[in-house]
């Protein structure tokens, strides 16, 4: 039997924390199995770019994967983009599929409403959204260490009870961390007397931007980048301290070894985290059917009144084409991806917007055809349909 490690790290980036993050998912998950840890979570700036990816690297080597994101809160609204408001950071880990679905929701509200410099959300959107996940008060730019680095504990003591109210107490943690910076420590003892008052738990987290102490310099030069910076200039951002690696759990357990519950509560946590995310199938968007319908009807429907307008005289060699190939969409269950085509085609042609009249092999489908999708005739031009969609070959259609 393996004796897995009793700590696991919960706060960490890759390199998907673009020219922030210095290490690849292969090398972290890599040092999870060095280090016999049961589990890893990913936890990146602003994105969820790499959750799948680690998602499944990390199952395929044993790994339990916990996807998660670090998100830019604002501390007003996301819809405000007033000049001068800094985001908060605040890490949110998928409990169950529930979780991992209002990860992806977030995410993308994050860049269609609150983009200002940076993809944001807002506490009003995390109410909506928060089903499913576990909430970390994050590092020192997170809305409760920053406003104890301020002097303002009483505030901080308000603003956990918001996210005890968002997410319920036992989904909510305090991070305290270890990592030179003589801040930090005055926040540690801030956040260790508020999880006293409050009852909150707290974990321990390393908030791990490279793999190896050595890696500081790499990263450094990556924030350089990030921000149009030289290395020897002098103001700019820069990591204040070296300590931002994969520590290996017996550093952890050592650092903390007066808080021994900030070690035991990231097991706690890993536990609460069990996110299975079916593979091997498509998920399209819903599409509305209207009421009487199934997909494939509608689907045929359409079809049907469209070859009326495409042929003056309806052959059977026509309709022959079009039965075998609706059949074919059906039995590969792809009728809501023809009528999602036919949808946004139809309002950009409505509105003016340029559709071509089809390239490639979906100028071989008379669905495609009929609908207006395509706008060549694939039976006068000997065009074959099996080339485009074929049983025999499992794969997305791919109308460009």
């Amino acid at each position: 039997m393996i004796e897995h490690s009793p700590f696991v790290h919960l706060h960490t980036h890759s390199e998907y924390s673009v020219l922030d993050g210095a290490s690849k998912i292969d090398d972290l998950i890599a040092k999870a199995i060095q280090f016999k840890m049961p589990a890893l979570a990913l936890t990146d700036h602003g994105n969820m770019f790499g959750a799948l990816e680690f998602y499944q690297k990390a199952i395929q080597s044993g790994v339990k994967p916990i996807v998660g994101e670090e998100f830019y809160l604002s501390a007003s609204s996301r819809k405000n983009k007033e000049r001068g408001e800094k985001p908060y950071h605040l890490i949110l880990l998928a409990k169950d599929e529930t979780g991992y679905k209002n990860l992806l929701a977030l995410s993308s509200f994050a860049y269609l409403e609150g983009f200002y410099y940076r993809p944001r959300i807002d506490k009003e959107l995390l109410s909506s959204h928060s089903s499913g996940l576990i909430c970390t008060s994050a590092c020192l730019s997170g809305e409760i260490p920053s406003l104890i680095n301020l002097g303002r504990y009483e505030e901080a003591k308000r603003r956990a009870g918001d996210y005890i109210d968002i997410f319920g107490r036992d989904n909510f943690y305090l991070e305290i961390q270890k990592n030179g910076i003589p801040e930090q420590d005055e926040v540690n003892r801030g956040l260790l007397h508020l999880s006293g008052e409050i009852g909150v738990k707290v974990i321990a987290t390393n908030d791990i931007h490279y793999l190896e102490r050595a890696d500081a310099e790499y990263h450094d030069v990556l924030l350089c980048i990030q921000t149009g910076k030289t290395v020897a200039e002098k103001k700019r951002l820069k990591f204040k301290t070296d300590e931002f690696y994969f520590r290996s759990p017996q550093e952890m357990t050592a650092l903390f070894s007066e808080f021994p519950e900030a070690i035991a509560n990231t097991l706690e946590v890993t536990e609460k985290c069990n996110l299975t995310i079916e593979l091997g199938r498509y998920h399209l968007p819903h599409f509305p059917i209207p009421k009487g319908h199934s997909a494939e009807s509608y689907l045929r429907q359409l079809a049907e009144n469209g070859i009326k307008t495409r042929y003056s005289v309806i052959s059977k060699e026509v309709t022959e084409r079009l039965d075998m190939e609706l059949e074919v969409i059906r039995s590969m269950g792809f009728s809501t991806y023809f009528l999602i085509v036919w949808d946004f085609i139809r309002y950009a042609k409505q509105r003016g917007i340029a559709v071509g009249p089809g390239r490639g092999s979906a100028a071989g489908s008379i669905v495609a055809y009929s609908l207006g999708i395509t706008d060549v005739d694939p039976l006068k031009y000997g065009l074959l349909f099996e080339r485009f969609l074929n049983v025999s070959r499992i794969s997305m259609p791919d109308i460009d």
